[in-house]
């Protein structure tokens, strides 16, 4: 068992099959492309809201931090959503591509990039799985390959596959344990009879890999919280769908026990519902540093 800690194929093998892998859950749930289309415009409005401009500049700060400049770099921002890292990338002089298969998203990126000049961003409205990447000149081909939160990452085959675009630096980042949400995490337990308990993450089998397989890189993993307000019904369907994920039959039985849990314990039809759960990021160097090289004088 021991020689299995070391042993990057009883990795990979694990991450493939995890139930409790994000993609494996996705799967599961049957949540596909179109999925998100009905939460586009909300989605759009909460990335580019205040906190959500915070979020991003923190994020992106983390990465200069590391000595990324960004003036002049080639970007591939994979699941760029409606550009809420695209348009800062774009701002601090980085040429950014942008891959996005949702039409609503895909719309709204193209508004919110629109003041910028031709070639600065491009948008590919295509799935990146299904892309030729050899055909389009893209091995090694950009400066920092960006994925943040996308479900393009589901296995360490996902994970090589964005690696070989890259050329210089790879972000990625992907959940680090079970994501929480105050009003389901109470409703479990009254459907299955059982508390909900810790599971394995995305996040723990990336960085062994990429400790395993040899590459350098720095990592951090953040709490983040948010609370939002739900009418009766929008609670009731998110519970319903979430459902899916824990192998949970969302049927009228289930939809009976979250109504009357919802309405008993929001008399004032609010629904105010804290959301949240640990994230990993990892910033992939694919460049070897010089290590006699003062570190005032590396360059990005």
């Amino acid at each position: 068992m021991n020689n299995d800690l070391f042993n990057a194929a009883v990795w990979e093998k694990a991450w493939t099959e995890d139930p409790a892998a994000t993609g494996n859950k996705m799967k599961k749930a049957g949540i596909g492309r179109t999925s998100f289309d009905h939460k586009a415009k909300t989605f759009n409005a909460e990335v580019f809201s205040e906190g959500g401009r915070h979020r991003s500049e923190r994020i992106i700060r983390w990465i200069e931090g590391q000595g990324v400049d960004f003036q002049g770099l080639s970007v591939l921002d994979i699941g760029a959503a409606s550009g809420g890292f695209t348009v800062p990338f774009a701002d601090r002089g980085a040429r950014v591509t942008a891959v996005e298969p949702n039409v609503p998203l895909s719309e709204l990126f193209v508004e919110n990039t629109a003041r910028f000049d031709q070639g600065q961003v491009e948008l590919i409205h295509d799935v990146f799985e299904e892309l030729d990447l050899a055909a389009r000149g893209w091995s090694n081909a950009f400066d920092l390959v960006f994925v943040s939160m996308c479900p393009v990452i589901v296995d360490w085959e996902s994970v090589e596959r964005v690696l070989s675009t890259a050329r210089k630096y790879c972000y990625i980042s992907v959940g680090a344990g079970p994501r929480e949400h105050s009003l389901f995490q109470a409703i479990l337990p009254l459907l299955t009879g059982r508390e909900v308990h810790p599971e394995s993450s995305d996040m723990a089998y990336l960085t062994h890999l990429l400790y395993l397989k040899g590459y350098s890189f720095e990592s951090i993993i953040t709490k983040e919280t948010k609370t939002t307000e739900s009418s009766y019904e929008e609670a009731i369907e998110e519970v319903m769908q979430a459902l899916k994920t824990h192998n949970l039959i969302p049927d009228e039985s289930a939809r009976q026990i979250v109504t009357e849990y919802v309405h008993r314990t929001y008399p004032d039809g609010k629904v105010v519902i804290h959301q949240g759960g640990r994230y990993g990021k990892v910033l992939i160097r694919l460049q070897e540093l010089n290590m006699y090289t003062r570190p005032e004088t590396v360059k990005a």
